[in-house]
């Protein structure tokens, strides 16, 4: 399977908000801080237009690398915005929906031209998912807890997205994971799981 073959939607232009270290999956939140310039810029103007962002993790995290980004990520509203006494701001997204970039304009801030993704049909490999990740709980009491506190939408993916969003998984690999449609990635998150709780206990 392929995020390739996932129906596509419409086009929509968007501010970015940069990540670093970190992406961010539909039906799945994050709190992340807006720092530099651009970041800063780019939540306000989703604040003042319709309170949408695309968020984008950057190919290196480096600040000086914000220009160069994966070529999806995930439009998201903006929650709750908490000025810091740094200047800087504390600010929730709540992931809607994934996104391919078209095109970029760079300035002081950057505005995409995305392409809307629908996820597809996980269909037979949901099961194998959630079996998975119901395994991993069992084992990880606390994941359980923060995940349920987490989750935000009854849509049935959305386990998956957020069991993406917070495993101790490689940012590389989180980004590989955004990049697949609903099948491989549910698909993909069984089978790292299992390896991943094998691991853990010695086997």
């Amino acid at each position: 399977m392929s995020s390739t073959l996932s129906p596509r939607g419409p086009t929509v232009l968007v501010p970015v908000l940069p990540l670093r270290d970190v992406c961010l999956f539909p039906e799945a939140s994050l709190a992340t801080i807006a720092a530099t310039i651009p970041a800063l810029k780019a939540v306000e103007i989703g604040q003042r237009t319709g309170g949408q962002v695309l968020a984008v993790a950057q190919k290196e995290p480096d600040l000086a690398a914000w220009r160069e980004l994966h070529p999806m990520g995930t439009v998201a509203d903006v929650g709750e915005d908490i000025a810091l006494p740094d200047a800087s701001h504390r600010v929730e997204l709540d992931g809607l929906r994934r996104a391919r970039v078209l095109t970029i304009v760079t300035s002081d801030v950057m505005v995409a031209e995305v392409q809307l993704l629908d996820e597809g049909d996980p269909g037979e490999y949901w099961g194998a998912a959630v079996e998975a990740l119901a395994r991993y709980m069992h084992a990880h009491a606390e994941l359980r807890s923060f995940l349920e506190q987490q989750r935000r939408s009854a849509e049935p993916m959305s386990w998956v997205n957020l069991a993406c969003q917070h495993l101790p998984i490689t940012a590389s690999a989180r980004q590989k994971l955004l990049e697949s449609d609903a099948g491989d990635r549910c698909m993909r998150i069984a089978r790292g799981l299992d390896a991943l709780l094998r691991k853990e206990q010695g086997g």
